[in-house]
């Protein structure tokens, strides 16, 4: 398996291909809802994976009305998660390292907000690692649409045909695909669908895409 060309750089997503979150984010969300009165069912979260907060919102008032109690759920889940960050996932800081060594610089974008990559970033000294950082306060449209991955092309300097994107979920994959970036999807809680297939190539972890920028 090749890409169509060699990247002149990479744009990165974060929660769920960096940074093991998502079952942090699950915990939290089963949890602040239990606390609350409200069952969640394991594809209603599935439902939330990979979407900006905004778009959290409102699924979650489609799953339990208008007069679900919204802010209360974003601070019981804050309160649950508290300090801790999510573990790095296996391959990340090779990968890294990997990229440094064949030259390619490498940018994030990310449904997250500023201080939970900050959070992230203090935790295992990435922040003079990354060229560019995107996050949800960055942009207009989050993912699905294409803004963040054509905001950190602009910032890496290249045309997004020239970026290769690493992605965990489908609306990322949406994101990176529609920005135009060759697209790597690495299955996190969601597995890839035919669609996904026709938009990404789909691996199996961070270390398979060394072997695919090293072929």
């Amino acid at each position: 398996m090749s890409l169509p060309r060699a990247p002149k750089a990479i744009v990165f997503d974060l929660d769920g291909t960096l940074i093991d979150s998502e079952a942090l984010v699950r915990e939290a969300h089963f949890h602040a809802a239990h606390a609350l009165g409200y069952a969640m069912s394991e594809a209603q979260f599935l439902g939330l994976v990979g979407m900006h907060r905004e778009a959290n919102d409102l699924q979650l008032k489609t799953y339990y009305g208008d007069d679900f109690p919204l802010a209360h759920f974003i601070e019981t889940t804050r309160a649950h998660i508290g300090d801790r960050a999510a573990p790095l996932k296996a391959g990340a800081l090779e990968l890294m390292d990997a990229l440094d060594e064949l030259g390619l610089g490498f940018a994030l974008a990310t449904s997250s907000r500023r201080p939970w990559v900050e959070r992230h970033f203090k935790t295992y000294n990435l922040a003079d690692r990354f060229r560019a950082v995107v996050t949800r306060q960055d942009v207009v449209n989050g993912k699905p649409d294409p803004e963040p991955y054509l905001k950190a092309s602009q910032l890496l300097g290249f045309a997004p045909m020239d970026v290769l994107a690493i992605e965990d979920s489908p609306p990322g994959v949406r994101a990176a695909h529609g920005a135009g970036c060759m697209t790597v999807m690495i299955p996190d809680l969601l597995q890839a669908d035919d669609e996904m297939h026709t938009k990404a190539r789909v691996l199996a972890s961070l270390s398979d895409v060394q072997a695919l920028l090293r072929a």
